[in-house]
């Protein structure tokens, strides 16, 4: 049965979508939903990452500082004439050195996440700003540009990993063992240790996996331009743990599926552009995504009460996670 923020999300693009071909029917041309979906893909990546620190009772508010570095490190690898593979492993090593440095801080020296990830995000973006002085990685390959194989089929192929990716997630969450240890240590950390599950390892884990997908995300953003800013990822934090929290999973972790994610990303991706051929400020799309948040977690809340009130109430808290 589908979720109800999933269903309730899903509404809402519908009825976003419908006043759109009403008001301005220009935001459903060919090229501005490319550009929406090839915008979006690399945050949809992040935000599968931050889905599996989240389900396991984590945040990380460094992804964007995290981004900005291996959209550089990509750049400079490239620039270095690497060949693509190792550009692509260069980098995604790179976001998973970082988040590992946040798993060690998180889950063997038992710091909370959120003050872990806050500095580190403050931290790396300044060492960042610091270290290129500003300056973008410019003059880049043409082999580095969408992969080397031309708009057309670069543009396929970051479609293709992105759902790749999608699809390879979703299935570890429902079928392997690692997937449930994730959901376990979100729900209840002390009975997952006494089921057999070391914590330790499980929140480690999610935290270098979040850093490698960064590191993906940042690659496949890189690849669209012929250079690389060092001021990417501002604001992609909020968006990435919004898309989260909207889609269905739980803040305090335990419950949520990656299709609501997918959802969430298709409606807080959508908002800026929105609001641009509507005619309005694009500057409310923060606050909205602001709101958004605070109304997702409202209705956890509530949901939560009224479950207290259902016989099965453990069981079925049990089934979500499966």
């Amino acid at each position: 049965m589908p979720d109800r923020r999933v269903v309730s999300v899903a509404l809402t693009i519908a009825a976003l979508s419908a006043v759109l071909a009403v008001a301005a029917p220009g935001f459903f041309s060919r090229e501005n939903l490319g550009d929406l979906l090839l915008g979006n893909l690399p945050a949809l990546i992040v935000a599968m990452g931050a889905t599996l620190v989240i389900l396991a009772g984590e945040i990380d508010i460094s992804v964007g500082s995290v981004f900005a570095i291996c959209g550089i490190v990509a750049g400079l690898l490239a620039q270095a004439g690497s060949p693509m593979l190792l550009t692509i492993a260069g980098t995604c090593a790179t976001g998973a050195l970082l988040g590992a440095l946040n798993g060690v801080l998180v889950a063997y020296a038992a710091l909370p996440s959120i003050v872990v990830t806050l500095a580190t995000m403050v931290a790396l973006r300044d060492g960042l700003r610091w270290a290129t002085q500003g300056a973008w990685v410019q003059n880049l390959p043409a082999n580095f540009q969408w992969f080397g194989l031309g708009q057309t089929t670069g543009q396929c192929l970051i479609v293709i990993v992105a759902l790749a990716v999608l699809v390879s997630f979703s299935w570890l969450l429902r079928n392997l063992g690692i997937g449930r240890a994730i959901y376990a240590v979100g729900s209840d950390a002390e009975a997952a240790r006494l089921a057999g599950i070391e914590p330790r390892r499980v929140v480690f884990g999610v935290f270098v996996q979040m850093g490698a997908l960064v590191g993906l995300a940042a690659l496949l953003n890189a690849v669209r331009f012929s250079a690389v800013p060092s001021n990417t990822g501002v604001g992609l934090e909020l968006k990435a743990v919004a898309a989260v929290v909207v889609g269905g999973t739980a803040i305090t972790g335990g419950r949520g599926r990656l299709f609501g994610t997918l959802i969430g990303v298709a409606l807080l991706g959508t908002i800026g552009t929105a609001l641009t051929f509507a005619g309005i400020n694009p500057f409310w799309e923060k606050a909205i995504q602001g709101a958004i948040i605070l109304a997702a977690l409202a209705s956890d809340i509530v949901l939560g009460h009224l479950d207290r009130f259902r016989p099965a109430h453990f069981g079925l808290r049990i089934g979500a996670a499966k």
